[in-house]
């Protein structure tokens, strides 16, 4: 189970209705720029890739919405789920490692619009970085400098794309200075307490489960 705020309590939601209810979030924003009113639970779980039944069920963590033939309203979901999820204010992330993939990360424009803001990234060597960073958006900083920025900061999340060398060690200056969730790009299979959630993306394993069903 993954312990979520919101502004009114502390929900306890399994692990993959989270990144559900992030999904539906994500499409819930799509048709907020559409200017689109109501949804349907089948058109929202169609756009998800996930079952209707599934949709109502993890909806039901977030409150009773819905009226039947009209459908969900866009607006009212979105905050709810905003709400649950922690996004009704930008949250603060930090990114460790600018090389390649690092600076395109930084330079996706969508975090904000799922409610994350980077404010700071690290690396090991800063004037090696090769994208300026008017580029970037923030500057790069020293990572002897990441322990003592994300506590002064009350950082809780962090992207790490190091090398597998340097993921643990990464890991664990950021664990030790307050941070409680990490989206790992680093190879390295990070060890952290149990109360820390990571969530692994391991592009070449992706690629490879892949080509198993390419003839």
């Amino acid at each position: 189970m993954v312990k979520l705020s919101s502004a009114l309590e502390k929900i306890d939601i399994p692990r993959k209705t989270v990144y559900r209810l992030s999904l539906y979030q994500r499409c819930l924003q799509k048709l907020l720029d559409q200017n689109v009113e109501t949804v349907s639970s089948e058109d929202l779980a169609k756009s998800a890739g996930v079952k209707p039944t599934q949709l109502r069920k993890d909806l039901g963590h977030v409150g009773q919405f819905g009226t039947r033939g009209l459908g969900y309203s866009v607006a009212t979901l979105s905050e709810a789920i905003s709400g649950v999820m922690g996004l009704t204010v930008l949250q603060p992330v930090v990114m460790v490692g600018v090389g390649n993939l690092g600076s395109a990360l930084l330079r996706y424009s969508g975090f904000r619009k799922e409610g994350f803001e980077i404010i700071a990234a690290f690396d090991a060597d800063p004037s090696q970085v090769k994208v300026a960073p008017d580029q970037l958006g923030l500057p790069v900083y020293d990572v002897r400098e990441m322990g003592r920025y994300v506590a002064d900061h009350g950082v809780r999340m962090a992207i790490i794309a190091v090398p597998e060398s340097a993921g643990q060690a990464v890991a664990d200056v950021l664990v030790a200075s307050g941070v409680q969730a990490i989206l790992n790009f680093s190879p390295a299979v990070l060890n952290v307490p149990d109360e820390v959630i990571v969530n692994h993306v391991d592009l070449a394993a992706e690629l490879g489960s892949l080509s198993f069903f390419v003839s």
